[in-house]
This record gives structure tokens, sequence and C-alpha cells, in this order.
């Protein structure tokens, strides 16, 4: 089986006799790229990689100082690819086209292991947890991941039992007081339901707050706890509200085990924001149902772009960031100026020019370009007024500077918050079943991407609120750092 070629943006014939002319035309971005050989049965090689001419000719062009570097350049005869953004469009590319070809075998080529997870089992008489790599879909409610590795799973059950009196056993219970208990009950860590050292009402109850624990990454702990801390301060029950306050610590370090990404399986969804291979636009990708969709292009076309090197980019510090460009005065006065003045030594006075460029940086709008570099290319230079002049040194302003000094285009308020609504909607519309391989490659992918160290981390993730739904301005803010962090990346590169 192979791979059709819509699946990829670019197609180029390649003939091993002149393999220098079918590598110059490559780009030098990165892109994920499949090598073809002459028969149509035979399986292509998949790759992905940050330079794809510079790995394509390590490839089809041998070399006598590397004689054991693998060579392809006799049995390739077409090129493939496709441009990606960021690592993470890659792997996801890479994966989906590997899967197609490949099925279940594509996990192993990629080394996707199952992700850990808390399983909780409620349809047991008597319920207990446990870890596993293979959550049941019929219990996804029940299912709580994924995980780092089963070594942070193990230790998140365990730190998690000790704040209840569930049991650890592992075996099916059949009751019966003659039966001797083990160490836990003999330490008052279980309830003992083993030999009814409790009743079946009470062991339910317990097993219920393990679950909302579970659920909630010990949210629903913590509110209980604090109000009762609270109560006992109000009460000036210092003592009780001391040791209160010992348990909220402990159980706010529980929590700290489990990251944000630890939900009922069920639960599961995200959207990542990522950079794009076009210039202009940050990709979206949704994670939901089991499966990750994207991208999607999200324009940043009238979007003020924060500089990260002009300092803080706090949400305090620029609440306006997810704000499209407004009809303002200063847009007016740019239009204006620049048609009633022809730029020139003797119709721009040094007041009016000033004008010009501080209401041109009022309004710093991204559309495919830094805004302040046309600002500052705006400016005047001084120059010699004409002998006989009245007014005071003039200014010349480069005509290259009309162009850049064009007004910003305008938004209607709430407009980017439909476009990336309108984005959501088109990854979601999706409702075909994943099957098993896609959906542990997904999960997998998602994993391996989450638990990178953050500093390795690109990209931003976001989850739904209490009520299941998307944060649009929470969104649209991450849209921001990211595209300013393309832009930046794109300043340091030229």
């Amino acid at each position: 089986m192979t791979e059709p070629i819509e699946s990829f943006s670019e197609s180029l014939p390649f003939d091993p006799a002149d393999a220098k002319a079918a590598l110059a035309q490559l780009p030098t971005s990165a892109a994920v790229f499949a090598l073809y050989g002459a028969e149509a049965h035979a399986e292509p090689y998949i790759g992905r990689t940050p330079n794809l001419r510079g790995r394509l000719e390590r490839l089809l062009q041998p070399s006598a100082k590397h004689p054991r570097r693998l060579q392809l350049a006799g049995r390739v005869r077409q090129i493939r690819w496709r441009l990606t953004g960021s690592e993470f469009e890659s792997l996801l590319a890479q994966f989906s086209l590997l899967e197609k070809i490949y099925g279940a075998k594509s996990l192993e080529r990629m080394h996707l292991s199952a992700p850990a997870f808390i399983r909780f089992l409620g349809s047991n008489a008597y319920p207990r947890i446990t870890v596993t790599h293979r959550p049941s879909q019929r219990e996804a409610d029940w299912a709580y991941g994924p995980f780092q590795s089963r070594a942070n799973a193990e230790r998140y059950a365990e730190e998690a039992l000790k704040l209840f009196l569930l049991r650890r056993c592992t075996f099916d219970l059949s009751p019966d007081p003659s039966f001797p208990g083990c160490v836990y009950s003999e330490m008052k860590m279980c309830l003992a339901p083993c030999y009814k050292g409790c009743t079946d009402e009470r062991y339910g109850e317990e097993a219920a707050a393990v679950e909302r624990f579970m659920a909630t990454r010990g949210e629903s702990k913590l509110v209980t706890l604090r109000t009762q801390r609270d109560t006992a301060s109000a009460g000036l029950e210092f003592e009780a509200a001391a040791a209160l306050h010992a348990q909220v610590a402990r159980v706010e370090s529980v929590r700290a085990l489990a990251p944000e990404l630890i939900r009922p399986l069920s639960q599961l969804r995200a959207v990542i924001l990522q950079t794009s291979a076009n210039p202009g636009e940050v990709a979206v990708f949704l994670y939901e149902n089991g499966r990750l969709s994207g991208p999607a292009g999200f324009s940043t076309l009238g979007m003020r772009i924060q500089n990260e090197q002009s300092g803080s980019t706090s949400l305090f510090a620029h609440p306006m960031a997810i704000e499209p460009i407004p009809e303002d005065p200063a847009s007016e006065r740019v239009t204006k100026k620049m048609d009633s003045s022809p730029l020139s030594c003797q119709g721009t006075t040094e007041e009016a020019a000033e004008e010009l460029v501080e209401a041109a940086s009022e309004d710093r709008s991204v559309s495919g370009h830094d805004f302040s570099r046309a600002v500052n290319a705006a400016k005047p230079t001084r120059a010699l007024a004409p002998e006989g002049s009245s007014s005071r040194d003039a200014l010349e302003v480069p005509p290259s500077s009309e162009a850049s000094l064009v007004a910003p285009t305008r938004l209607v308020r709430g407009v980017l918050e439909s476009r990336m609504e309108a984005a959501l909607s088109a990854l979601a519309k999706s409702t075909e079943t994943p099957s098993p391989t896609l959906r542990q490659g997904h999960l997998a992918l998602l994993k391996r991407w989450y638990y990178r160290p953050e500093a390795k981390r690109t990209g931003e993730i976001f989850f739904p609120d209490a009520e299941g739904n998307w944060p649009v301005k929470a969104l649209l803010r991450g849209v921001g750092r990211v595209a300013a962090k393309m832009l930046g990346a794109s300043s340091h590169a030229e």
C-alpha cells in the first residue's frame, strides 16, 4: 500500500544521474517527506527533518567520506514533501502517513508506547484503583491520565491512597469475619472490608470520595478541608484550624504530582497552538474524542502582536493584546496626512512629520511583517531648508515609507473571537471514530509533547473550563505569544 500524493503539497521527480539539479530545487525548511521508488507497489521511505534539502542531500548524494551512511539514490525516483511549521506538526504528519501504510506497526516505528493511566475499578463490588496502560473505552470515565510514565502514575496513586481508607489488595473480596486482615488494616490505613471491618455503605462512601478526588485532581478534598479550616478559624478553634491547614498542605503536595493534563479519558480535550509554515498564521490543533485534528491556520491579520524583547508580556501589562485594531483617530490622521501631503521637502514640516510617525506608531498591527520596522523606516532625516523658505529645517521622508504607513486593516470588535471559534468548529467536525492504533498514537504524541521540559516544549496548550467551553480570549492571547515568537525567530534569521 502506498501513500496517495494528495497527502503532500509538493512533488518532484528524481534522476540519480543528475541528483544535484533536483536537490537544488528543494527548500531548506522543516518538512515531512516521502521517497518513492520506480515500482508502484514499493513502500516509500518516510521521514521528517528541520532542513529538507540538507537531509535529502545526505540521503541521495553518495559521499566518499561517509561510506557507511544510508544511501538511497539508486532506488528513489520521486520526492514528495509537505512543509511544516513545528516539530509537533511534523510528528503528527509523519505518524498519519505511517499509520496508513503500516497500520499498527507505525506505533513501533515511532516508538509510541501506550501511556499510563490510573484506573478506578468502580464496577467491582469493593472498588479499588490500579495502574494500567490499556484503559477500557467502556469505562473511560474511570481512567485518569495520561501520566508521563508508569512510575509517576504509581507514585500518584500511592500518595493519593494515603489520604483515604481504600483497600490496596488486588484480589476479589469475599468478606469473612474470620479473615485475619492485612497490615494496612492493622495500621488503620484501610476500612478492612475483607473481614467486615466496615459496612458496605461506608466503603461505598470512601470509594466515591476517591473517585471525586481523581476526577478533580484533588480539588474536591481541598474544598472540603479549606471550608472546615475557615470554619474552625472563625470559631477561634486554632488548634483544629492548624491541623486542618496541615492536611490542606498535604493534599496540595499530592495534587502537584498530577499535571493539568491528567483528566478522565472521556473528558480529555485540549487545544494546542503551534507555529505555522505559513507566514502570518498560527497553527491550531484540537485533541478531542481520542484523536488529534489539524492544523487549522489562524490568521493574525489585525492583531496587536506584542514584542517580547520590549518588555513584559503579562496579561495585566498588555490587556489589549487580543483586541483588534480599532477605528481610532490615529488611523484617520495617518490616512489624511498621506492624502494631503506629498511627503516632500517643501510640503512637510517637522511637526507634521513627527505627528505622522507618532500616529502610525500607535497602531501596531501585524500582517506578515513587523510594523515597528515600517515606523523606523518612516522616520524622516534632516536636510537643510531651501534658501528663502520661512519654515524651519525641513525633513526628507523616503518615498518608500509612503507604502509603509498605510493604515492597518480595521476589524470590528469580536471578529478575532469569531475567527477562533470558526477554526475550532472546523476542527471539531470530524465525527469518525478513531481506530485503536490512531487513538493510541495521537494520545502518545500529545503525552510526549506535553511532558517535555518547558524550555524545549514549543507552543501552548489550553483546556476547557468547568462548563466545557473553550477560553477563547486566553486562546487569542496564546496566539499573540506564539506569533511574537515567530516574528522574533524570523528577525533573528534575517
